[in-house]
């Protein structure tokens, strides 16, 4: 059986997703008594019969004293979480059915110190874990692991905040439920055939400090590698000189949609992720023509994105 907290939560605020940041005020944190918390209340009570029963005045001060630590600590864990703001959620894409490590952002006044405080995704499953969130100076951060499954959006689930302290009686949490959803690339293909051949002039060089020949010879510049140095070249003019290389540029390759005809929609799409990440490792410039998008010639990590992009938004085959 769930948890109670769990089985509250389809009747908690928010009811649904919502705007970044949210603010958690005292309407939306709840309490509720830890299993601890239950055995302590119980040991008080006992406690607290047993000294009205023998006319113990000093067991009924102490049990007293006790009620009100309890109580004290119940409006602690509220206060952990009373002002504290989930102000924004981000991830970097990964391919689906890796996790994704979503970051959770938060900030809070910098009235009162705030420990223990722990982000779960929901609804709870066996291999959720909690992240901790750590406020340094009023703004902190949760690294939370979540599973992907499919290319695409991917909707944020519903985010609970906890803590137990300050004695662990008490459990105090609060819900934020991100409305922005993250993006999940394409899973590439295991062993893709290689690059299609590329078209353009191969014959287009670019200097390039660990390139085959060399292009020209040029003052020394702070920063310079050592090996670059032309010795024989600097002693004969009385000052260092560096070699300049060149590279010769590889043709432009076109990774094109027909290009995959035969396989499955999904099986396409993989492969052309996988030629994207291979273009980008060669560091060669490629083309992406899909139906509809036509990026590049290009290379870099903003076109692999772009790229990438596409075709995790793709529309189903």
């Amino acid at each position: 059986m769930p948890p109670l907290p769990a089985l509250l939560a389809r009747f908690a605020r928010p009811r649904g997703p919502e705007a970044l940041p949210a603010t958690f005020d005292r309407r939306r944190v709840y309490v509720l008594p830890t299993r601890f918390g239950l055995f302590f209340a119980t040991l008080l009570l006992v406690m607290t019969l047993g000294a009205l029963n023998y006319n113990n005045n000093p067991a009924f001060l102490l049990a007293l004293l006790l009620v009100g630590a309890g109580i004290a600590s119940l409006v602690a864990a509220q206060l952990q979480l009373s002002g504290l703001a989930i102000t924004a959620v981000d991830a970097e894409p990964v391919p689906a059915g890796q996790p994704l490590v979503v970051r959770v952002h938060a900030r809070a006044p910098a009235d009162r110190q705030r420990s223990g405080l722990l982000v779960r995704a929901l609804p709870d499953a066996g291999a959720s874990v909690d992240a901790r969130l750590h406020l340094a100076q009023g703004f902190g951060e949760a690294a939370l692991p979540l599973g992907t499954t499919r290319r695409g959006w991917f909707d944020v689930p519903r985010l609970r905040v906890s803590t137990t302290r300050p004695l662990g009686l008490a459990l105090a949490w609060a819900y934020a439920w991100p409305t922005l959803p993250l993006l999940v690339y394409p899973q590439p293909e295991r062993d893709p055939p290689p690059l299609p051949v590329g078209s353009g002039d191969a014959a287009q060089a670019r200097l390039h400090p660990a390139g085959d020949d060399v292009h020209h010879l040029r003052a020394y510049r702070a920063g310079d590698p050592r090996r670059a140095i032309a010795w024989k070249h600097s002693a004969r003019r009385d000052q260092l000189l560096v070699r300049e290389y060149e590279q010769p540029l590889g043709a432009d390759v076109l990774l094109d949609w027909p290009a995959t005809r035969g396989l499955a929609h999904e099986a396409r799409i993989a492969r052309l992720a996988a030629w994207v990440d291979a273009a980008e490792r060669d560091g060669r410039r490629y083309r992406l023509r899909v139906p509809g998008i036509d990026l590049g010639p290009a290379h870099g990590a903003a076109h692999r994105h772009a790229c990438l992009r596409a075709l995790a938004l793709m529309p189903g085959g």
